[in-house]
């Protein structure tokens, strides 16, 4: 990556808007959902940025131009229309150190602005560094479609009650407890708009624990295909990023590893067993044992062996298989 995506905090803090026509407007309504400060600098303001001033909703400078105007600001988006003028701001902004945005300027772009889905506080950011916007927004359309339109009030009301739940339920049980809420009948009340039988049914589970969870411990042998990151299965892809601890060994392709949740603990089950008398089989039982969601990434298939599987229900373990897509090729005969 060119570019590193994050959110920022903007409450409290300032965004300076340099241009007073349509481009610095289209960079307005974006901030103006966020709770920054908006200066825009210009000498005179469209009647869209002169509404908005006279709301209060801005604040106008006319004065000159200096590098002082862009001092201690969270980001500056330069968008007056002219390509000179935009040059010339552009470097009174870096003199200042600013984080600044030219509009179709992306060589001079410290930070890109993305295609937005905005279902606040769900919010999701697409970008393809500057290279092609078109395609950003055919994303940004599918996502919209993906999403409903209420999912952010959804995400609000389990931020209303992530206290309660952190009070009650282990970190395992909260990680499985927001796992059926967003899968579960607590969403598909929401989306029906029975918000008030959602929250309900939500506070009901955090004060049970009672929320289909699933097993105490758990491990899935996941196999891995052909080892092409985009032919992982769903389910494979779907346990790894439920897994707690990770398994792998050197028929696994690293990249297979970045499916997974970031903060999920990777071991490599070469390096762990070299010595060792244990059979690797112990490893795992004993990370299921702690409470942990353990998957067993292996290349090709997924296989567990008869001698595996007994010692697995003997431990009292619940595992499962999740077989790898196969790679055998088709040549261009069979194709015909």
């Amino acid at each position: 990556m060119k570019t590193f995506p994050m959110f920022l905090t903007m409450t409290d803090r300032s965004v300076v808007i340099a241009g007073g026509g349509e481009q610095a407007a289209q960079k307005c309504r974006l901030i103006l959902k966020t709770d920054a400060r908006i200066t825009v600098l210009a000498p005179a303001l469209d009647p869209e940025l002169a509404d908005l001033h006279a709301a209060g909703k801005i604040i106008w400078d006319n004065t000159a131009i200096t590098p002082a105007h862009f001092a201690g600001t969270a980001l500056v988006f330069i968008a007056t229309g002219c390509p000179g003028v935009d040059c010339a701001l552009h470097a009174l902004a870096k003199q200042a150190g600013a984080t600044v945005n030219v509009v179709d300027r992306p060589d001079l772009c410290d930070a890109i602005t993305p295609s937005i889905v905005d279902r606040s506080p769900v919010v999701v950011a697409i970008g393809t560094e500057g290279t092609a916007p078109v395609l950003a927004r055919q994303i940004k359309t599918r996502m919209e479609e993906i999403l409903e339109p209420r999912l952010g009030d959804l995400a609000a009301i389990v931020g209303r009650l992530r206290d309660s739940a952190a009070q009650r339920l282990q970190p395992r049980q909260r990680r499985d407890l927001w796992r059926w809420v967003f899968n579960g009948p607590a969403r598909d009340a929401h989306k029906r708009g029975a918000e008030r039988e959602a929250a309900q049914l939500i506070k009901d589970a955090i004060a049970t624990g009672d929320f289909g969870g699933g097993e105490t411990c758990a491990i899935a042998f996941v196999g891995a295909g052909p080892g092409a990151k985009d032919l992982m299965t769903l389910r494979g892809v779907q346990r790894l990023q439920e897994a707690d601890v990770i398994f792998y060994d050197a028929t696994v392709d690293p990249q297979m590893l970045e499916l997974a949740r970031r903060d999920a603990a990777r071991v490599n089950i070469d390096q762990a067993t070299l010595g060792a008398p244990a059979h690797p089989l112990g490893l795992l039982i004993a990370a299921a044992k702690q409470g942990n969601r353990v998957v067993r990434l292996c290349g090709g298939t997924a296989h567990i062996s008869q001698g595996d599987a007994g010692a697995l229900h003997a431990a009292d373990i619940a595992f499962e298989a999740v077989p790898g897509v196969a790679g055998a090729p088709i040549t261009l005969s069979q194709a015909i």
